[in-house]
């Protein structure tokens, strides 16, 4: 038998196979460790993909697609069905975002099977209610084609702005990222009973301090042949407290088809089931009561813990909407023309609405209010609250769109049918100039104390539907014109003789400022701020009267006037001129403090006058005037604790250990291997 020849290993070999097993195997586990950790931080921008971070409570919404916007064309025949499956889309997605807000703990323990729990049911429901509506407006010869690329939602960060965003804004990502502080004291109840729920807004990061907005461009002067008059209708503040979460545009028939809660003035037959002939035949709060016209808004609420009568309502607290209802101190509603010529009358009945209730999934291409302070309205900002000095009133502004296509009074997206003039004031082409609604409403309400997040003076926000988390830029307003014609036809005449008008004003008069909408001039003092004082609650007071019983009326157009220019064709988005941006002087500048103002009327934060007003409207869904009462004990306002918003995303030192602890121990190993090698060569020599 022949001799074995091979060489037993020595013990400096076997030493040294070692190590090189310590470092293989510790880079290994270190690659490893690391390529899994960025994979699972890179998917942190989609819903499921962005694991426990995004799932963490207040910290993540549901964006979905809005199938509304994208129906151009619905028959007659379809459109009550139509109406009804586009509320039960909204339903369901206020439903879902409200399952992710109560198991939202349990959730972020399961990771990504957590959020399919509450994703994949909703694309299923959605998938129906779009089947539905496919057939049904197909079933009428006009099939829509990709909804059902619609059904699919995705679960994101809450500061993830949307990419649609047009002005660029960074504040987007502090607001979803401020959001953790105001969670952790709604865990603590320190908002009391009524307080909205971890992360549904508004926060910190959602103001902006008005002496940090550049001022705006100057708009063109009107060219000759301009009309330059107004004509301005006064119909109170809603003091009497008609409130709904209805909405009669967009989803007529539906209780709390808004999911929000609206003020309105003028016309008094406001809810969801109002036929033309309810509008034609009810009261109306304005002064002229040929103008029966509807017009109405988002709540705006103070966020000091106040319980509302809709504090367990639908669209009220139950979605999110809670705090004490402020009462605007002025709402004028001024009629203006066309810079570049005559305008026509409105047709009766006309429908308009300006802004986005969803721009902050949807994007802002669609966002149009804009929110400054008295003395300072040449400063506007479009998404975040302004932070008014001393003496200064919070101002909130619509203008609605002024150009309409001749011939239709609504539309399938309620859109199409209205544009926006562009900066020179041309109408696209096939439109006509119609009055600009202007709509202008003054709040008296304090500063908000940023730096406390509100303990000391209460952040306020306006009502949305739960998952646009009460972000300004959802703003937006709603406008019905119920004006007789006799009325209409005067307002266009004013407007194109170039008078003034209307409730305030005689013939040829210039306004009063608090009619007309034009600026006020606050008192710019800089008195010390006493953020103690508060409003007293308010008192009870008499109910609005009842509205007769309808009867047919029947509608019809006026079109007398001259159509502008039409140089540029098939526009129907708000001109870039009239969005001034809103980004604060200083790229970086973070939300500056403005000190509260010192004196604040009781009637400026009372809901109503305090009237207690159940509704008249049986299954509409109105509240009427929610009676306001003291914050329960123990609940002092709160919301983020500092100014600079706190990561949420990112994840923080303790969570980063735990998931890269492999990475560290092949470290170690790496290590070892690397010392013993050094040790056998040393050994050697």
């Amino acid at each position: 038998m022949g001799r074995n020849r091979r060489r037993r290993p020595t013990g400096a070999r076997r030493a040294t196979s070692a190590a090189v097993a310590l470092i293989l195997g510790g880079g290994g586990l270190v690659a490893v460790n690391v390529y899994a950790s960025a994979t699972e931080s890179g998917a942190g921008g989609s819903a499921q993909g962005a694991g426990n971070h995004v799932l963490s409570a207040g910290a993540a919404t549901i964006d979905c697609p809005d199938v509304g916007e994208k129906l151009t064309t619905v028959p007659d025949a379809t459109k009550g069905d139509v109406d009804k499956e586009l509320a039960t889309l909204d339903q369901q997605i206020a439903e879902a975002y409200q399952q992710l807000r109560s198991d939202g703990a349990q959730m972020e323990q399961n990771g990504d099977s957590g959020a399919d729990a509450v994703m994949n049911p909703l694309k299923e429901k959605r998938s129906e209610s779009i089947g539905r509506i496919v057939t049904a407006v197909d079933g009428a010869g006009d099939r829509p084609e990709g909804l059902d690329d619609l059904a699919a939602c995705t679960l994101r960060s809450s500061g993830d702005q949307s990419g649609a965003d047009e002005n660029g804004d960074q504040g987007g990502q502090e607001q979803g990222q401020d959001a953790q502080g105001q969670g952790d004291q709604g865990q603590n109840g320190q908002q009391g009973g009524d307080a909205p729920a971890a992360g549904n807004g508004p926060v910190v990061a959602d103001f902006a301090d008005i002496n940090s907005v550049q001022p705006a461009a100057q708009t063109p002067r009107p060219q000759d042949g301009a009309s330059t008059g107004e004509f301005a209708t006064s119909c109170g503040v809603n003091a009497n407290g008609l409130f709904n979460s209805d909405n009669v545009i967009v989803a007529p028939g539906v209780t709390n088809g808004a999911h929000h809660f609206h003020d309105y003035v003028g016309n008094q037959s406001n809810n969801a089931f109002a036929s033309d002939d309810d509008l034609a035949k009810a009261d109306t709060t304005c002064q002229n009561q040929g103008d029966k016209s509807t017009y109405y808004w988002p709540v705006l609420r103070l966020q000091n813990g106040t319980r509302e009568r809709d504090a367990d309502a639908a669209g009220g607290g139950t979605e999110g909407n809670a705090g004490e209802i402020v009462t605007p101190k002025q709402v004028t509603l001024t009629f203006v023309g066309n810079a570049r010529g005559k305008v026509t009358a409105m047709p009766r009945l006309l429908r308009i609405i300006t802004g986005d209730a969803k721009a902050f999934v949807n994007g802002t291409a669609n966002a149009n209010a804009s929110w400054s302070c008295t003395g300072f309205e040449d400063r506007q900002l479009k998404d975040k609250y302004p932070v008014c000095p001393q003496g200064s009133d919070v101002v909130r502004t619509f203008r609605f769109q002024s150009c309409w296509d001749g011939a239709n009074i609504d539309s399938a997206n309620h859109r199409t049918h209205v544009a926006f003039q562009d900066a020179e004031g041309n109408c696209p082409g096939g439109f006509k100039a119609i009055p600009q609604l202007v709509q202008r409403i003054v709040y008296d309400v304090d500063a908000p104390s940023l730096k406390d997040g509100g303990r000391t003076s209460p952040l306020f926000a306006v009502d949305s539907f739960p998952e646009q988390l009460h972000k300004p830029v959802t703003d937006h307003g709603d406008f019905i014109n119920v004006f007789d014609e006799g009325l209409m036809k005067d307002a266009v005449d004013c407007i194109n003789q170039g008078r003034k008008c209307g409730a305030g004003a005689g013939d040829d008069n210039p306004q009063d400022p608090e009619e007309t909408g034009k600026p006020e001039e606050p008192s710019k003092s800089a008195e010390p701020p006493n953020p103690s004082e508060s409003a007293e609650p308010p008192n009870a007071s008499e109910e609005p009267s009842e509205q007769p019983a309808p009867t047919a009326d029947d509608p019809s157009d006026d079109n007398a006037g001259q159509a502008p220019g039409d140089d540029e064709g098939g526009q129907t988005a708000e001109p870039t001129a009239d969005t001034p941006g809103t980004e604060p002087a200083g790229d970086d500048a973070p939300p500056v403090e403005a000190e509260p103002k010192a004196d604040v009327s009781s009637s400026g934060h009372a809901a109503g006058s305090g009237a207690s007003h159940d509704g008249t409207h049986e299954g509409s869904g109105d509240v009427g005037t929610p009676a306001s009462t003291a914050p329960v004990a123990g609940s002092a306002p709160s919301a983020a604790s500092q100014t600079e918003p706190q990561a949420v995303a990112g994840g923080g030192l303790a969570d980063t250990g735990a998931q890269l602890w492999p990475a560290a121990i092949g470290g170690i190993f790496v290590i070892a291997g690397f010392v013993l090698l050094r040790r056998i060569r040393r050994g050697a020599l």
